[in-house]
């Protein structure tokens, strides 16, 4: 046994994860977004609506899991989420899609939903909620120690781009292919606040970050620090928020098991005295773009050894960092099954992308997206509860 799995397997328990997913309402002919969130939320009865909330637009909907420490129940719960949510949105006479972006944009006025922070952020920020309205995949790890936090956060950079890649979900927009595998990402990055976490030297570096943000006027507020990891404003976790909607259930799985994963190696990295990779911001910033644009099917920038390579060949990197977490808490299989289906199948940008080819119809893409967010009845591979 290593050091590594020694000190894994001594750890005092499984790290808790929860996922918020964000979602699209669509018109189910046209695919156009469709500002009946509230409706929506009016017809999902009691006790999941108390986990279904309005989002930034008035066409978008986030459904929030319980806290789990296995992935089977975290796959029941986010799929009873998202069959309830899509039944309520069919009897609204509207859909649910997982998608980053809204297919036809959303490039008029804002259609904000009612409330007063969002009004303010209206009023300060103006021009950038224009073609906002964008939807990703949170994943919330427990790491109640902020010191800790930060420092995992700091050991996670090198990875974000992976990740990124993994669940890339948005390459059309504004009735085009944009080129990229998320555009979601491209317009998101117009918050000043948003991109990539820099290196903390400690919870006072961090809250001094988050201070210096404030004064300036790039956020109103700690719930607009828009980095793709951070620990959270208002709960004892580190959140992952850099990945694009995922398209399934499975995808939005497989991704909770690689960032718990990945952060359990990291805190046993933190518990053991070990530094974080040293990791260049503007590299990471480029990196990330890389992911961006390229997502599964071409390449990215390996910050650890300063080449471009395939993205599958980063994968293969991401997965043997988290395989010890994922061994020992009985997640590998069914992680590594989502990942050959996406090898096989495709990333959700290479299905969305093949769905417009074939017709150039952003409807075959609007029916895609809306086939593929509402849950099978039964998981495609089963998914084993923890070993530990």
């Amino acid at each position: 046994m290593n050091s590594l799995t020694a000190a894994l397997s001594s750890a005092d328990q499984v790290l808790t994860v929860g996922v918020e997913e964000e979602f699209l309402i669509v018109d189910p002919e046209t695919g156009a977004v469709a500002p009946v969130a509230d409706a929506v939320r009016r017809r999902i009865g009691a006790p999941l609506a108390d986990r279904v909330h309005p989002e930034l637009m008035r066409f978008q909907i986030e459904t929030n899991s319980l806290v789990h420490t296995d992935l089977e129940r975290l796959r029941h719960d986010l799929a009873e989420l998202r069959t309830a949510t899509a039944a309520a949105a069919e009897y609204a006479g509207v859909r649910l899609a997982a998608s980053g972006t809204a297919l036809l944009g959303n490039t008029g006025p804002p259609s904000l939903t009612p409330s007063p922070r969002y009004q303010r952020m209206q009023r300060q920020y103006d021009g950038i909620l224009r073609g906002q309205g964008v939807c990703g995949c949170h994943v919330h790890v427990g790491v109640p120690d902020r010191r800790e936090a930060v420092q995992v956060s700091n050991h996670l950079r090198p990875w974000l781009p992976v990740l990124q890649a993994l669940m890339s979900n948005s390459p059309i927009a504004d009735g085009t292919d944009t080129g990229h595998a998320s555009w979601r990402i491209v317009q998101w990055t117009r918050w000043p606040s948003a991109g990539p976490p820099p290196f903390f030297s400690s919870p006072e570096h961090y809250d001094a970050l988050v201070d210096a943000l404030y004064a300036t006027g790039a956020i109103m507020d700690r719930g607009m620090v828009y980095w793709y990891i951070r620990p959270s404003h208002h709960l004892p976790t580190l959140e992952f928020r850099g990945a694009d909607a995922c398209a399934t259930v499975d995808e939005a799985v497989a991704l909770a098991g690689l960032v718990r994963a990945l952060c359990t190696v990291a805190l046993a990295d933190v518990r053991r005295g070990l530094p974080a990779p040293a990791v260049d911001q503007t590299l990471l910033n480029v990196a990330y773009w890389r992911a961006a644009h390229d997502g599964l099917e071409g390449s990215g920038y390996d910050l650890l050894s300063g080449r471009r390579r395939p993205a599958w060949k980063l994968v293969g990197g991401l997965l043997q960092r988290a395989r010890p977490a994922l061994e020992l808490s009985g997640d590998l299989p069914f992680v590594t099954d989502v990942l050959n289906r996406l090898r096989s199948g495709g990333s959700g940008a290479a299905r969305q992308r093949a769905a417009y080819r074939r017709r150039h119809c952003l409807r075959d893409v609007a029916r895609l997206l809306v086939e593929q967010t509402r849950p099978l009845p039964e998981p495609a591979a089963p998914v084993r509860a923890s070993a530990r």
